[in-house]
C-alpha cells in the first residue's frame, strides 16, 4: 500500500482534474442558451466535496491501462452530475433547508426551479456519457432508472418499523451503490476491459458504495452538527436506517415497545433513550462489521487486476471511508 500522504496528494491531483474539468463545463454553458438553468445548478455542482464517483471513474480506468484520462473525463464527470441532480432533488424530496451549512438550492429558488435543475444535470449527464458506446449508455440509463426506483422504495418504507434488511439493501443499492458501481464499471468499458474485468471493477463499486452508505448512517446516529450533516437527519425524517431496522429485530418486549415510541415520537430530547437502545440491540457493531465486510469485498474484487498504483488507490479508498466524517 502506498502511504497516507501519498494517497492523499494522489487523489487530490484527480480532484484537480475533476473540478477544474467541471469549472470548464459550467463556463462553456454560462455561454450557450441554456446559460439560465446553469446558473441555478452552478454554485452547488461548484461546492466542492470529494468527487469520489468521477475520481473513482478515473482510478478505474487507469486501474485497467487506459491512458488518456482527458478522452475519459466527460464520461467521469458524468457521474458527478448526476449525483448532483440526486442531490437537487433528494432535497425537495425531503424538505430539506440546508447542505453542507448552506441553504438548498429549492428553498432560495422555489421547489419549481429546484426541479428544474435538477432535471437540467441529469439531461446534461447524459449529453455527456451518451457520446459513448451503447452498452455504456445502457447501464449508465440504468443505474439513473434504479436510483428512482431507491427512491421511491425509500419514501414507501418512511416510518415502516417493520422494513427488512433485504427493504434497507434494495434501497441503498438504488441510490449509493448502483451509482458507484456504474462510475467504476463505465469508464473500465471505455477502456476497453475484458468483461471479467469490468465485473470485478463493478462489484468494488458496489461494495464500496453500500460501505459508504452505511458509515453515512452511523454518522447520523453518532455525528454531530460540525460534520455538515446534523445528527439524526435520518430519524427526524423517518428513514429506517440498517442500525434502526437491526435493532428492532433484536429487541423484544417493553424494550422493543420504547424504542417504537422513541422512533414514532422522536425529538432531541429523547436522543439518549434512542442511542441506548441502539447499544443494547449491538445494533452499532452490528452495522461496523458489515461495513467491514464489504470494504473486504471491495478489497478482494480488486484482486482481479494487475498492481498499479490506481489499483493501490482504490484499495485505500475502500479502507479510507469507514473512517470518513463527512
Amino acid at each position: 500500500m502506498v502511504s497516507l500522504r501519498n494517497v492523499r496528494r494522489s487523489l487530490e491531483r484527480r480532484r484537480d482534474l475533476v473540478d477544474e474539468a467541471l469549472e470548464d463545463l459550467v463556463q462553456e454553458r454560462m455561454t450557450k442558451n441554456d446559460a439560465p438553468a446553469m446558473s441555478l445548478a452552478r454554485d452547488i455542482l461548484l461546492a466542492g466535496g470529494k468527487r469520489i464517483r468521477p475520481v473513482l471513474g478515473l482510478l478505474a480506468y487507469e486501474a485497467v491501462g487506459g491512458e488518456d484520462v482527458d478522452s475519459v473525463m466527460d464520461l467521469a464527470i458524468a457521474a458527478e452530475l448526476l449525483h448532483t441532480a440526486t442531490l437537487i432533488h433528494d432535497d425537495i424530496y425531503d424538505q430539506s433547508k440546508t447542505r453542507r451549512g448552506v441553504p438548498t438550492l429549492h428553498s432560495t429558488h422555489g421547489i419549481s426551479h429546484g426541479i428544474i435543475a435538477g432535471d437540467y444535470l441529469f439531461v446534461l449527464a447524459f449529453s455527456l456519457g451518451g457520446r459513448c458506446e451503447e452498452r455504456i449508455v445502457e447501464q449508465m440509463g440504468e443505474a439513473a432508472a434504479n436510483i428512482a426506483a431507491g427512491e421511491l422504495l425509500q419514501h414507501k418504507h418512511i416510518g415502516d418499523l417493520g422494513t427488512t434488511p433485504e427493504d434497507y439493501y434494495a434501497i441503498i443499492d438504488g441510490k449509493t451503490a448502483g451509482p458507484f458501481a456504474s462510475a467504476c464499471a463505465g469508464t473500465a468499458m471505455f477502456a476497453n476491459a475484458p468483461d471479467e474485468v469490468v465485473d470485478a471493477l463493478s462489484e468494488f463499486g458496489w461494495e464500496v458504495g453500500r460501505a459508504f452508505q452505511l458509515v453515512d448512517d452511523l454518522l447520523d446516529l453518532t455525528g454531530d452538527s460540525t460534520m455538515g450533516k446534523p445528527r439524526g437527519t435520518d430519524v427526524q425524517d423517518g428513514k429506517m436506517t440498517l442500525p434502526i431496522i437491526h435493532a428492532l429485530t433484536m429487541l423484544h418486549g417493553v424494550e422493543r415497545e420504547q424504542l417504537a415510541d422513541v422512533l414514532q415520537n422522536f425529538s432531541e430530547d429523547r436522543w439518549g433513550e434512542l442511542t441506548e437502545s441502539l447499544e443494547i440491540a449491538g445494533s452499532f457493531d452490528y452495522a461496523r462489521q458489515l461495513i467491514q465486510n464489504h470494504i473486504d469485498r471491495a478489497q478482494n474484487a480488486l484482486e482481479r487486476l494487475p498492481e498499479s498504483e490506481a489499483k493501490s488507490l482504490m484499495a485505500e479508498i475502500a479502507e479510507q471511508s469507514r473512517s470518513r466524517r463527512t
